[in-house]
């Protein structure tokens, strides 16, 4: 009789162990997973039904807010001026998981249900009051913001606009850009059919450009050559390298032309300061081929390329915030090698990753972490998180980051006058990259930043698919965005 009941004992005991573990899994491990799943109704309803914190630029302007109203969800998700501030925020919505923009990175504070405001939550509860998510305090400056958004148009691109020494985000556009107000609304049907027009083919609204699409930077990517070659210690801005009207790339039979006469030197050499300023095509793949895809790769490692780069949040906040990671050939022959150094053939970027670039230089070498959110606040204002500027590489020294500014303002001085600021020295760098299947369109490319003796911004704009130069498509843009960030 006792062999039987221990038997019993024993299998109840397994089977409180399992009932233990599967319910740990659950309510644990599994937890975000099942309340993320749009099945649950239940979770649908306690996110909808919950006070959502606001979502602020940096000078306190509501991008996104939740309204009280009388329906069964009691607070609709609004969002002034939707499509300007739209890559920031994301959008909340009833049949859509936020997965994207602060809604996503920030939504286990925005909901209240993240583990410091643990006290709220039973602050609420004792009470009888409604719990209310944090605020987040972004670094968007509207003003410039709006310059960005009213610059870029109807056309197809981005901006992004950085602080340099802290990595703080100041601008970041994508057009062209949705309303969030379709996507939050209470009508399942109407944002159901919102979402599927928006998500539709490959040039989505929904998809963020300055973060999740890659683009051939074209001689934007001069800067990141230049760099690499400085810091070898064998060249100076004035050192001579090989140019030419033409260079063929090796093993072919392909010619590789310039744009510019100015681009070709004298004689087959051009200083590295003036192939910077004229963009010499010629002269930078072979510069390219010459280092080798070994010191050219590593230094657009430390720029950040081959890395997803995270923006905001963690696995404790949401989803985070990320963007694509930028990507520079692998071990290339050399005809692909002397492409890729000139930002064309398998040398892709975002235009955050470009933003970044000018931001290394302007700082004296040192690559900051990008972040979105200055800091999170309580329903009683309290502050809950500050962040603090971060350094995520020194990709070069500041002796070649002084020559680069200096090779950077001659392209604004002696190539590009149009892109000059009165009262104000500009460094830059254009680029024109040709895509298509019969290069019959361009990318317009322009990264900057000023004042070039002080850098307080630096500045990446992106157009796709236009027919003029980045100089004369991207240029103003930048030029514009700056002025606005130096007259403030």
């Amino acid at each position: 009789m006792n062999k039987y009941l221990r038997q019993l004992f024993t299998a109840v005991v397994a089977l409180f162990v399992i009932l233990g573990l599967s319910s740990t899994i659950i309510m644990a491990v599994r937890a975000n997973a099942l309340n993320n799943d749009p099945r649950n109704a239940r979770s649908l309803y306690h996110q909808l039904g919950a006070y959502r914190g606001a979502i602020l630029a940096s000078d306190g302007t509501v991008m996104a807010k939740s309204e009280p109203v009388n329906d069964a969800f009691k607070y609709l998700r609004t969002y002034s001026n939707g499509p300007l501030y739209a890559p920031v925020t994301g959008f909340f919505s009833i049949n859509q998981t936020a997965d994207r923009g602060l809604e996503a990175s920030r939504s286990m504070l925005l909901n209240g249900e993240a583990d410091s405001l643990i006290w709220q939550r039973a602050k609420a509860m004792l009470t009888g009051t409604t719990n209310q998510g944090a605020s987040i305090e972004t670094s968007i400056d509207p003003k410039l913001q709006q310059v960005a958004y009213d610059q870029l148009g109807t056309r197809d691109g981005a901006a992004v606009a950085i602080e340099v020494n802290t990595g703080r985000i100041l601008a970041m556009v994508s057009t062209p850009s949705y309303d969030p107000n379709k996507l939050a609304t209470h009508d399942a049907k109407a944002a159901s059919q919102a979402y599927n027009e928006l998500s539709a083919g490959q040039n989505s609204p929904l998809i963020n450009r300055a973060t999740s699409q890659l683009y051939p930077p074209g001689s934007t990517f001069k800067t990141i050559v230049a760099s690499a070659a400085l810091e070898t210690g064998d060249y100076q801005t004035d050192t001579k390298i090989p140019a030419g009207s033409s260079y063929t790339l090796p093993g072919t039979a392909t010619q590789l032309p310039n744009d510019e006469a100015q681009a070709d030197g004298v004689n087959g050499q051009i200083s590295l300061q003036e192939a910077v300023a004229w963009s010499s095509n010629t002269a930078f793949a072979q510069l390219g081929v010459k280092l080798g895809a070994s010191k050219v790769s590593d230094m657009a490692a430390k720029l950040g390329f081959g890395s997803t780069i995270t923006i905001d949040g963690t696995e404790s906040t949401g989803t985070p915030m990320t963007a694509t990671a930028s990507t520079f050939p692998s071990d290339p022959t050399d005809d692909k090698l002397a492409l890729a150094s000139i930002g064309q053939g398998d040398t892709t970027a975002t235009p955050l990753q470009m933003a970044m670039v000018a931001q290394a230089i302007a700082n004296n070498g040192k690559l900051m972490q990008p972040t979105l959110v200055d800091r999170v606040r309580a329903a009683d204002l309290t502050v809950l998180s500050q962040t603090k500027p971060q350094t995520m590489a020194n990709a070069f020294s500041k002796d070649s980051a002084d020559k680069l500014t200096t090779m950077m303002e001659s392209v604004v001085t002696e190539a590009n006058p149009q892109l000059a600021i009165d009262g104000i020295k500009v460094a830059a760098k254009t680029g024109t990259a040709q895509i298509g299947t019969d290069n019959s369109a361009i990318d317009g490319w322009a990264i900057g930043f000023a004042p070039a003796d002080n850098p307080q911004i630096a500045v990446a704009v992106l157009v796709h698919n236009t027919d003029v130069h980045g100089s004369l498509a991207a240029g103003p843009i930048m030029r514009a965005m700056m002025q606005e960030a130096l007259q403030q």
